[in-house]
């Protein structure tokens, strides 16, 4: 598989960052097999990265009895499904829906509410198909690719309003994790045949809550949420940079006229961690 797509290369344990500064690509360390495991966030934009992304999908919502949908087969310009890899196998992966005139997949249970936000002038998005391999896995690798995900929706194409369907008994888990709040309580989504509940989130609390704790895992006894395990403030200004290089810095205005960014110039280096 290509390795073009590379948004960046991070370790499985968020205290060993430090050992990455002297290396630009982040990557050496790999070499000989000795140094720390890491992990990348891509685009899925290819053929071999959506196949293992569907399978983890798949995997995951088989093992509780859920449908799971394919991804399509593209990604465009208002879907854009990123994955964390190892060894070019999908580890987790997620989907970033933004709203357009195709509309969103809460819409199909929750419209009431999807339109009344509308109403009041907010951006929304959804992030859809999380999936995670339960053993590869981890809250660093969780966090990495909801920060990024955020960062893709928010900071480059300022959506501020994230919507996410999950079943009922995993409310507790996104509200301590992220900072959910319940916008509507259980329905049944035909999509998936189980029960959803909305969760709603504002990103500019995601983004007070990455500058308070990212980049600071020793805080996560205290500091109970995905966050800590998040990059740092000058972490994130690297991805960032890198994005805006590439053609996800589309403008609003570009999206709407149908513009599809050409994600084959995703080719950045993966960002040299530092303390």
């Amino acid at each position: 598989m290509t390795t073009s797509h590379t948004i960046i290369g991070a370790p499985f344990e968020s205290r060993m960052v430090s050992a990455l500064a002297g290396d630009p690509s982040g990557l050496a360390l790999l070499s000989d097999g000795s140094g720390p495991r890491l992990f990348k966030i891509r685009a899925a934009d290819s053929h071999g990265h959506r196949s293992s992304a569907n399978i983890l999908i798949k995997r995951r919502y088989g093992w509780r009895g859920y449908h799971a949908p394919s991804l399509p087969s593209d990604q465009s310009t208002n879907r854009i499904t990123l994955s964390a890899t190892e060894q070019d196998e999908a580890i987790g992966t997620i989907t970033i829906v933004l709203d357009s005139d195709e509309g969103l997949a809460a819409e199909d249970v929750f419209g009431e509410e999807v339109a009344a936000l509308r109403s009041e002038g907010q951006r929304i998005c959804e992030f859809t198909k999380l999936a995670m391999d339960p053993i590869t896995g981890s809250k660093r690798v969780l966090a990495s690719l909801f920060h990024v995900a955020y960062l893709l929706a928010h900071r480059i194409r300022r959506y501020d309003t994230l919507l996410i369907e999950v079943n009922p008994r995993h409310v507790a888990y996104y509200r301590r994790m992220l900072g959910c709040t319940v916008l509507s309580g259980p329905r049944m989504n035909p999509r998936v045949n189980a029960p959803a509940v909305l969760l709603h989130l504002d990103f500019n609390y995601t983004r007070e809550q990455i500058g308070k704790f990212g980049g600071q895992p020793e805080l996560a006894s205290m500091e109970r949420s995905l966050y800590p395990y998040a990059f740092s403030l000058s972490e994130e200004a690297g991805i960032i940079g890198r994005l805006n290089k590439a053609d996800w810095s589309m403008t609003s205005a570009k999206a709407q006229a149908g513009v599809k960014p050409s994600l084959s110039k995703l080719n950045v280096r993966p960002v040299p961690l530092t303390s």
